[in-house]
């Protein structure tokens, strides 16, 4: 998610280790967002798997994780492969793969000062940093689409001061790649295009590497947003997970929505957002403005409203919420200009309990603090056991014109 011109990704393992518009709506945590499931088979139907079999088993510490698989080729050539332990994150925007996961040969993205490569910066302070390339891509069963991506290299050219926390490899990350198919069609936009102190992009010659213009054309893409049908979207479905959780749980990743027969929406409320992507959330009786829908972060994050009632876990789990007996809240989620209006009910349990002292991976009710700067992070524990639409900016369906959430 792009806040001023840093992209951030709320993927927030640090604190592990260290609709139908108009009108209100009430939804229950675990709820049914759109009373009629979308369908699961087609050729824009992606599995989707939670701590599943299209995640990596050699991961660590991380409860929660949506996985996707991806086909990636060499331009102009049918040379591919399909990679698994990609992160499904509605937070971010465009594909991001470790060089270390990649057999088939890129093109490289230049322009008039050298190789084009970026820098991200995420809430957890860590960071990505490697070189832009082309490549044709395959989304489900989808055509094959020209993107530019991010290749994942911390030992390209020079690290910029800003990416000293570079993931260096996916057993450091906890993943393959990350699949940004978020509220945006493009990871920065006009700002890179116009200004070479963006921060992000960097034109690089050897080991020099400087801030640089990138055109549109050539930045990281949502690439939901090329694809020439379904690219207004895409809907998340995953099933209930019980309130002591699931080993792992199966949904579906919909692309496009209303553009066929198996993603019309029904009986879901449009929340319109700002421009970076943010509603509202009205929470123990504070508006916070900076509030998100992402599965690229593993639990729901907001303040606590007394210490008594959500105490932190302490030194075994710092970071993470430890009520004695599990918590029943709710919130109200309103778009960014003023309306709908809808309650949102959910439940927090005992981090440690639920995770550290068991086997399961999947969980309804895990919550942590409140990232600073940031509103309420509803993580993906808020997408179970719903349908939840992500409306591409400037792009329209029957549920209005992008960008918006809708559940």
């Amino acid at each position: 998610m792009q806040s001023g011109n840093i992209l951030y990704l709320f993927l927030i393992l640090g604190l592990l280790t260290g609709c139908g518009s108009g009108g209100s709506s009430s939804s229950q945590g675990s709820g049914s967002g759109g009373r009629t499931p979308p369908s699961t088979s087609g050729n824009n139907v992606m599995p989707l798997t939670v701590n599943g079999s299209l995640c990596s088993n050699t991961i660590f510490g991380y409860p929660n994780k949506p996985c996707v698989s991806v086909t990636i080729c060499s331009p102009g050539t049918s040379t591919c492969q399909t990679i698994n332990d990609v992160l499904l994150d509605t937070g971010s925007y465009g594909l991001r793969i470790f060089k270390q996961a990649l057999n088939v040969p890129l093109m490289q993205v230049t322009t008039a000062s050298g190789s084009v490569a970026e820098c991200v910066e995420y809430a957890d302070e860590s960071a990505d940093w490697g070189p832009v390339q082309m490549a044709k891509l395959i989304l489900g069963n989808e055509p094959a689409i020209q993107v530019p991506i991010q290749v994942i290299d911390s030992t390209f050219g020079t690290l910029p001061s800003a990416c000293g926390n570079a993931d260096q490899s996916p057993a450091d990350a906890g993943f393959t790649g990350i699949l940004g198919v978020g509220l945006l069609a493009l990871d920065c936009g006009p700002t890179c295009s116009s200004s070479a102190d963006n921060g992000i992009y960097y034109a690089c010659s050897g080991s020099n590497c400087q801030g640089t213009t990138v055109a549109l054309s050539s930045q990281v893409q949502n690439p939901v947003a090329l694809l020439p049908q379904d690219n207004n979207g895409v809907i998340v479905q995953l099933p209930s997970v019980p309130l002591n959780g699931s080993l792992s749980v199966d949904g579906s990743l919909l692309l496009g929505i209303g553009t066929q027969s198996n993603n019309v929406p029904s009986a879901v409320t449009t929340y319109p957002t700002d421009e970076f992507g943010n509603f509202l959330t009205i929470f123990n009786g504070v508006t916070l403005t900076s509030s998100f829908i992402d599965t690229g972060t593993n639990a729901l994050y907001f303040p606590s409203p007394s210490a008594s009632l959500l105490p932190d876990c302490g030194t075994s789990a710092p970071g993470w919420y430890c009520p004695s007996s599990t918590v029943s809240l709710s919130a109200t989620n309103t778009g960014a200009f003023g309306s709908p209006s809808g309650m949102v009910s959910f439940q927090i349990g005992n981090f440690i309990s639920l995770y550290l002292n068991s086997s399961n991976n999947v969980f309804s009710d895990i919550g942590g603090t409140q990232v600073e700067g940031f509103g309420f992070a509803w993580g993906l524990p808020f997408l179970f056991g719903r349908n939840v639409y992500v409306g591409i900016e400037g792009t329209t369906s029957s549920l209005g014109t992008g960008p918006y959430w809708a559940y």
